[in-house]
């Protein structure tokens, strides 16, 4: 028996306050589960009540839809895969305990292993205390059950099952072999860059373990997502909405529609329940407020952080206090279709910027075309790094890998590769007839100029461009660009983490944004396009200009 999990209304059903979670397969399954799982209790709370007291019908739901895709006379699980993504304080460590304590329960395998893998020692014991005390508050779970705290180890005495919960910052999971495994804090991960390699070797085992499953339990991330946690949102969005046709993996985001984000609706309190289905419950809504009223006072980047906790909304560009200013305008000014091809199509000039290049370093190169009709500025950018750069910048590593499966940065083979391929950009802009200059730093013009050179590029084009606080003017000039929406880019995620990271600094009457200041996180595509926007705003003459045709040359 299976069942399509895609859930094409899911924003009616989510503002009607409707179910996300597809009906279990095997009703009779999913009801013995349940009765499990309710009978289990919450220490925590008032009372210590029953999860059947204590919880709301979404969380049964999502219970009966795991341990209801089991097929018992197969020894089956029909649906294998679950990503629930929901705000922050909506019970995940106590259902992820309840979840677990039961599948060990109702386990029939001799020494089954299940496991709960949190990213860190503190989001283990999240999961692992509710858990043990589930069995210590009661008498004969505490008669069937031995609890290891040091270890964070749960056994059953007659067949020799254990739930462990393991921390992934500290211990391994080389050679598991899980029946069920459930992933906590799934957006922690994606900051790992070994994230996907544990994941696998997690999961392993379910190959010779028809019954078992899949969990991943998390909240949005407080910055871009980035690595196996973006894969995973972004597989799951595919399958909900019917693009990607899975059915054993099952999605259940407690999300906005997309015209919530737009109109800002999202930042209305009277919505607030919407991605909180546990509202009046564990989440309560009287220190929500005092929440958000703490970070309205602390400024934009606080408050973008309560949203992406305690709204499950999904951060595009970090907003920092110290941000530049044009980073308020960026995501309004994307344009998919922005692409070097359409700048070449469109524009009647282009200036390109180059920047960094460094073995710690991203080198960037911008092209930023003058359309012949609007007059808009266009600007598409790429990157390139030497794959030291992912040893040497561990903590991003994961975020570079995807912005090289999303074709913005290239990871070349040796060093060389990366200014030649920039070259040839250059020569490309130059054969159409479009090139007006190159604007380089000064300090790392000479191996840039070389390849430039040698692809055909008169070298009188490349110049350099004066750094540090006579970059004002470029700087000042592309934030009212893009405030006055004369300037389109192309949406690129790799550009929107660059500005994210840019932070300003008052230099006299002037501001400046350099890669010390802005400390360990890269902006060199960024630098690169404040090299491009110094020449384009001295209004170079296009390649059909009336200038050319009399024999004006400007500069």
């Amino acid at each position: 028996m299976t069942q399509s999990t895609a859930c094409p209304d899911w924003q009616r059903r989510i503002l009607a306050g409707e179910s996300l979670t597809p009906p279990p397969l095997y009703p009779a399954e999913a009801a013995a589960a349940l009765e499990v799982f309710k009978s289990l209790r919450v220490v925590d709370a008032p009372g210590s009540p029953t999860m059947g007291e204590a919880c709301k019908a979404w969380i049964f739901d999502f219970v009966a839809s795991v341990f209801g895709a089991y097929d018992a006379d197969t020894g089956r699980r029909m649906m294998t895969e679950w990503l629930l993504s929901v705000s922050k304080k909506n019970f995940k460590s106590g259902l992820a305990a309840g979840i677990m304590m039961t599948a060990l329960i109702r386990n029939w395998r001799e020494s089954a292993e299940y496991g709960i893998l949190a990213p860190t020692v503190e989001v283990a014991n999240n999961s692992f205390l509710p858990a043990r005390d589930m069995v210590r508050k009661d008498e004969e779970l505490s008669d069937l059950f031995q609890v290891q705290d040091h270890i964070r180890t749960i056994t059953h005495r007659t067949n020799g099952a254990t739930l462990k919960v393991i921390a992934a910052e500290n211990e391994t999971v080389g050679g598991k072999k899980f029946t069920g495994v459930l992933f906590d804090e799934l957006w922690l991960f994606g900051k790992r860059l070994n994230a996907g390699d544990m994941m696998r070797e997690a999961t392993g085992g379910l190959t010779s373990r028809p019954e078992g499953f899949v969990i991943s339990l998390t909240t949005m991330s407080n910055e871009a997502p980035a690595g196996v946690f973006k894969q995973k949102l972004d597989y799951a969005r595919g399958v909900r909405d019917g693009r990607i046709k899975d059915p054993k993996f099952c999605p259940v985001l407690y999300e906005f529609p997309k015209r919530m984000i737009d109109s800002k609706e999202y930042r209305e309190k009277k919505h607030w329940w919407v991605t909180n289905p546990n509202f009046g419950a564990s989440v309560d809504a009287e220190r929500l407020d005092d929440l958000f009223k703490q970070a309205s006072e602390a400024g934009e980047e606080e408050l973008i952080g309560f949203f992406a906790k305690h709204l499950n909304v999904e951060i595009g560009l970090a907003l920092r206090s110290d941000r530049w200013a044009g980073a308020d305008y960026w995501q309004a000014q994307a344009r998919e279709s922005v692409t070097l091809a359409d700048i070449i199509r469109r524009c009647d000039v282009v200036d390109v910027g180059v920047d960094g290049g460094g073995l710690d370093d991203l080198l960037g190169l911008v092209a930023l075309g003058r359309d012949k009709e609007t007059k808009e500025w266009l600007l598409w950018a790429r990157a390139w790094a030497h794959p030291s750069v992912l040893e040497r910048r561990k903590s991003e590593a994961a975020r570079f890998r995807d912005f090289a499966k999303q074709g913005d940065l290239v990871l070349v083979e040796k060093i060389g590769d990366d200014v030649e391929e920039a070259a040839e950009i250059v020569a490309e802009i130059e054969a159409a007839g479009l090139l007006d200059k190159v604007g380089v730093d000064p300090a790392g013009i000479g191996g840039i100029l070389d390849a430039i050179v040698a692809n055909g590029v008169p070298q009188e084009k490349v110049i350099g461009i004066s750094q540090g606080w006579r970059l004002g003017g470029a700087i000042k000039t592309m934030e009212r660009r893009l405030a006055e929406g004369e300037m389109i880019h192309g949406g690129q995620p790799m550009m929107a983490w660059c500005v994210g990271n840019a932070k300003v600094e008052p230099r006299g009457n002037s501001i400046l944004i350099t890669k010390q200041a802005s400390g360990f996180a890269k902006i060199d595509p960024l630098m690169a396009a404040f090299n491009a926007v110094s020449l384009m705003a001295l209004n170079p003459a296009g390649a059909a200009s009336i200038y050319n045709t009399r024999g004006i040359v400007t500069v």
